[in-house]
């Protein structure tokens, strides 16, 4: 039998069985509806499922890769169900209410980040459903790009979805079902007229996208920030109208401070390796904290912890470096997993924060797409900790309240000798997404470290003017 001729028998099933009625129907929304779908009752069809099942397979699926299945709850889940089973792929199952028990998980079943999620849904009206289920497995660190559904009603949906980079697939368009029931003398022209005028008349609210955080100022993404840090750091910008941080690789206190009373005025971030310096003192951290106060600059202690929790807490309060009294924020690896953020969490309720590593700049590192998309995954239960993320891709997260903290940037591309890669301004501001833009020997080595201070500054800063402008050509 043709795929034409299955589908035509399957709208004239759903006729005759009620899972599509015409009338005057009242939606819950309270609009007014010709038409109304309720595909509930095809559980008791069990033909009628296997049929669903076998033309989303044949017709909507065909050249679509994927790892796992995922039913919008709760009518599309016994189809999910049935192509799960048909492809030997995983299923999915996401809980409209997260449980307030065990591991309160959003999303049941086996999966990775990084891994792809294919939606399946009964019916789209606005997609909103389709979306809430998208956006908790984002969450998780799936990929989610397909959506298959049985009735697309043609008011809006498929356009919210592409919008939120859902693509859908249809068995029918309400114009298509209505006009194979016409041909089968199931509805008649009159009520095709009436079905038709509704949808010209009645369009779904379009769903607001997500914002782009690439196109927000840092004034108002600061207002957006959940971590008290990111928003000192995206006002600070703002006001000195500089995202450069200045890396601070040096092993003597008097060069650092000499070099910060030369360039601090030009720099948002000073980030230090305090177990490098040979004369470190608590003098010194002293006079750090006093310029960062003169010259409106935030500090990082680039310390990337990767211990187990109580080792890293101690390494952050204790010793002799005792980081947390003076780093605004520091780095850190997600690799041991959410205790290393638990040990970070602001000690006595002081204002700090932390940049996860999603991404590093050497070559040949090890960190995979899944581990980032595992770590996102991680900062996002600690959203008033997490002021950022170190990467290298506009991809890696989407919260515009949070900070992108790119290294590896120079004047002209290169390479050194340990495998270290630069990038132009230009392509990690514009091209990759960069917020915060790391430079340490662009200037610290320079013959005049002030003059190359101001050409960054001012170049790095052209590049964030044009990347708001949304003029990137």
């Amino acid at each position: 039998m043709s795929h034409d001729k299955k589908l035509i028998d399957l709208a004239v099933k759903l006729f005759s069985i009620d899972a599509v009625k015409f009338g005057e129907f009242t939606t819950k929304s309270g609009i007014k509806t010709p038409v109304y779908f309720d595909l509930r009752v095809i559980v008791s069809y069990p033909d009628v499922m296997v049929s669903i099942s076998n033309l989303l397979l044949e017709l909507a699926m065909k050249d679509l890769k994927y790892d796992h299945l995922c039913g919008v709850p709760y009518t599309a889940l016994p189809i999910a169900t049935i192509l799960s089973v048909l492809t030997k792929k995983s299923m999915l199952m996401r809980r409209k209410e997260t449980k307030a028990y065990g591991t309160k998980k959003s999303i049941e079943g086996h999966y990775k980040a990084g891994q792809s999620c294919l939606i399946v849904e009964d019916v789209v009206t606005s997609g909103s459903s389709v979306l809430e289920t998208v956006r908790d497995l984002r969450k998780e660190g799936l990929i989610v790009t397909d959506a298959v559904i049985i009735l697309d009603r043609e008011q809006g949906g498929s356009n919210n979805l592409a919008a939120d980079d859902v693509q859908i697939k249809s068995l029918f368009s309400m114009s298509s079902l209505i006009d194979i029931l016409v041909k089968n003398n199931k509805i008649t022209e009159e009520m095709v007229r009436k079905v038709k005028n509704y949808l010209k008349e009645t369009q779904a609210p379009v769903i607001d996208k997500p914002l782009d955080r690439i196109l927000l100022t840092y004034e108002k993404r600061a207002e957006l920030a959940k971590n008290g840090v990111a928003k000192q750091l995206f006002n600070i910008m703002a006001t000195k109208k500089t995202n450069l941080c200045l890396s601070v690789d040096m092993t003597s206190t008097t060069k650092i401070l000499d070099l910060l009373e030369k360039v601090g005025e030009h720099v948002c971030l000073v980030k230090t390796h305090a177990d490098i310096i040979e004369d470190y003192s608590t003098d010194f951290i002293t006079r750090l904290k006093q310029l960062a106060d003169r010259f409106n600059f935030l500090i990082l202690e680039d310390r990337k912890y990767a211990d187990i929790g109580h080792t890293v807490s101690l390494q952050y309060s204790k010793g002799l470096y005792k980081v947390a009294d003076w780093a605004d924020c520091v780095t850190a690896h997600s690799l041991p997993g959410e205790g290393i953020l638990k040990a970070l969490n602001s000690p006595n309720g002081v204002n700090r924060g932390v940049f996860l590593l999603a991404e590093m700049s050497s070559e040949g590192n090890l960190i995979t797409p899944e581990y980032r998309e595992a770590t996102v995954s991680m900062a996002s239960k600690y959203p008033e900790l997490i002021t950022g993320f170190v990467c290298q891709n506009k991809d890696t997260f989407k919260d515009p309240g949070l900070i992108q903290l790119t290294p590896g940037v120079q004047l002209e591309s290169s390479k050194d000798d340990l495998g270290q890669v630069y990038n132009t301004p230009e392509k990690v501001i514009l091209e990759k997404g960069g917020d915060v833009i790391v430079v340490g020997r662009g200037i610290v080595a320079a013959k005049s470290p002030e003059a190359q201070a101001v050409i960054y500054k001012d170049t790095l800063w052209k590049c964030y003017l044009k990347r708001v402008s949304g003029k990137l050509e």
